[in-house]
């Protein structure tokens, strides 16, 4: 009985897990590498229409150059609000303005921003190695009460305690091969 409770225990991990690892890939997705995404304006919020909306709510954004991105604001009367709020936002990015649409020209990173960059990505990653971590306590402490609260003998225990190292020590290779792929992209000149 115990042994299928852990079954979707096990199921439950897994799912937190992937959800670090989620996390991560959108903190990675925000950072940038020097080249055009259309991600990088997610953080962005407008003040529109008395609320702050994410700017791909006002306008439709799009990647047209692997240095340039343009977003075309449907009201009129909110591109203020949109080039202000790009200004604002700390990317480091001057938009330009042609009519309803805004041209947001992506410039070299130089070295120094560069390495900045990596520091910043290995803090999100680090991050996400704590949260599988605390997914993993959570993982054993459940196995500690079930062998103290029910006949869970101790080689169940130590086998879904090595489930579970196996599954911690799989996601941390994937955010180390994910943050090494990043790093690698950043520095790309």
């Amino acid at each position: 009985m115990a042994d299928d409770t852990f079954e979707l225990d096990t199921d439950d991990l897994k799912r937190r897990m992937d959800g670090a690892m989620a996390n991560l890939r959108t903190e990675f997705a925000s950072l940038r590498t020097g080249r055009a995404s259309a991600s990088m304006l997610e953080p962005v919020q407008v003040d529109a229409y008395g609320q702050m909306t994410p700017i791909n709510q006002v306008g439709t954004v799009n990647v047209p150059e692997s240095r340039m991105v343009t977003i075309n604001v449907w009201d009129k009367g909110l591109v203020g609000k949109v080039e202000k709020a790009i200004r604002e936002s700390g990317l480091g990015i001057n938009p330009q303005l042609n009519g309803t649409i805004i041209m947001l020209p992506i410039p070299e990173l130089n070295e120094e921003r560069r390495r900045d960059l990596t520091k910043v990505a290995g803090q999100y990653a680090e991050h996400c190695r704590v949260a599988v971590r605390n997914v993993r306590r959570d993982g054993m402490d459940q196995t500690k009460r079930a062998k103290n609260d029910s006949n869970l003998s101790e080689d169940d225990q130590k086998f879904w305690e090595t489930e579970i190292q196996e599954l911690t020590d799989k996601y941390i290779a994937l955010i180390d091969k994910a943050l090494e792929h990043k790093q690698e992209e950043i520095m790309q000149v």
